[in-house]
């Protein structure tokens, strides 16, 4: 594939996730996963069979486009690579494992649509990485330390907060309003820290696929993080009302 010919998929790609984001906030479709499930999407799927379904294609198709593409790998490219497995290893395998959700689904169309987001995206970063020449950068080089930091700060806060949401499904007591930490400033810590951290994934690897997956991470967690923060308005009288949906302060 030629590079004029990727650039225009991954343009087109972000055209999609742009009218994406504007739709879902516009029209405020409400994606039937979590608490929002309902059967009205037609057959479901077992929650944690769901989440590693959703989340395999990009587990395994972006490494290993990465690594047997006849592309020569510099560390930085290495290092791409390890981050992606690391991220995708965690929310394919550990994450399902974690949930306390037994008995809940999830509709078969959300998984499928997921299955096909998450191999798009792996595709692209992958065969970029793989297929063809990078740049080259250096390790210490200013944007791979910010990058670096991004990233783990934003895994940091994601996974401190799936944490503290399992820990409150433990008490079976339902749902509850989640209190302390970022949840002072937030609804949904996790969908921002998941955000920061593909925000600095682009930064490390200053490539059109992390940028296009960065913007689709952005487009598909925004509405989901509104969708929360109104459920939560809507259930809890006494939601806190200062507190926003997932930018602190902001949005």
């Amino acid at each position: 594939m030629t590079l004029f010919y990727f650039n225009l998929i991954n343009y087109v790609w972000i055209a999609v996730a742009v009218i994406t984001l504007l739709s879902l906030i516009v029209m405020k479709i409400r994606a039937p996963y979590g608490r929002h499930a309902n059967e009205k999407w037609g057959k479901m799927i077992d929650n944690r069979w769901g989440w590693f379904l959703m989340e395999l294609p990009a587990f395994l198709l972006c490494p290993l486009l990465a690594i047997f593409g006849p592309s020569e790998k510099d560390t930085v490219e290495w290092l791409l690579i390890g981050l992606w497995s690391f991220h995708y290893f965690n929310r394919t395998i550990i994450f399902p494992l974690r949930l306390k959700t037994t008995g809940k689904k999830m509709p078969l169309a959300i998984v499928f649509s997921a299955v096909f987001f998450n191999g798009v995206n792996g595709f692209l970063n992958g065969y970029f990485i793989g297929f063809m020449d990078m740049a080259g950068g250096e390790l210490l080089s200013i944007n791979v330390v910010i990058g670096l930091g991004l990233f783990f700060g934003g895994m940091l806060i994601n996974q401190i907060t799936d944490s503290k949401l399992i820990a409150l499904r433990k008490e079976q007591k339902g749902y509850q309003i989640p209190r302390k930490w970022l949840f002072e400033y937030i609804s949904c810590p996790n969908h921002f820290g998941e955000i920061v951290e593909w925000i600095g994934f682009a930064i490390i690897a200053c490539t059109l696929p992390a940028l296009t997956f960065a913007v689709w991470t952005f487009s598909n967690l925004i509405p989901r993080a509104l969708n929360h923060h109104t459920w939560y308005q809507e259930e809890f009288e006494d939601y806190p009302k200062k507190r926003k949906a997932v930018i602190p302060w902001l949005w």
